[in-house]
């Protein structure tokens, strides 16, 4: 179910109830691995501590690897407009947005493949 979700935790709430929730955690690990941005993501992880280690992953590749963040961004196809329309602020802030993105971005992935492969 696709719809407009406020915030990361309520967007995981609703992976778990469709119970598609470690496969979302494989496609993250998998997109993490594609855009070579090491990630440890553990399959018993849950969702307040998914949020806080991809914000913190987030923020530290902003500041740190801005152009491993950029390639992530890519990887995952984040739409650039999505990302122009965060409000420019402090790091932080942003880089809370952008995980957001993120999740929306690989819940959509995991939900097509579990409504339409066979």
């Amino acid at each position: 179910m696709l719809s407009n979700y406020n915030t990361s935790l309520e967007l995981l709430e609703v992976v778990q109830r469709e119970q598609l929730y470690k496969k979302l955690l494989l496609q993250l690990k998998k997109d993490f691995d594609l855009a070579n941005v090491p990630i440890q993501i553990s399959m018993d992880v849950t969702p307040t501590e998914l949020k806080s280690l991809l914000h913190e992953k987030i923020y530290f590749l902003i500041v740190e690897k801005f152009p491993e963040y950029l390639n992530l961004l890519y990887v995952v196809d984040i739409s650039e407009n999505e990302v122009k329309k965060i409000a420019p602020s402090d790091a932080v802030d942003v880089a809370a947005e952008v995980a957001f993105l993120l999740l929306k971005r690989e819940w959509q992935k995991v939900w097509y493949k579990a409504k339409y492969s066979s």
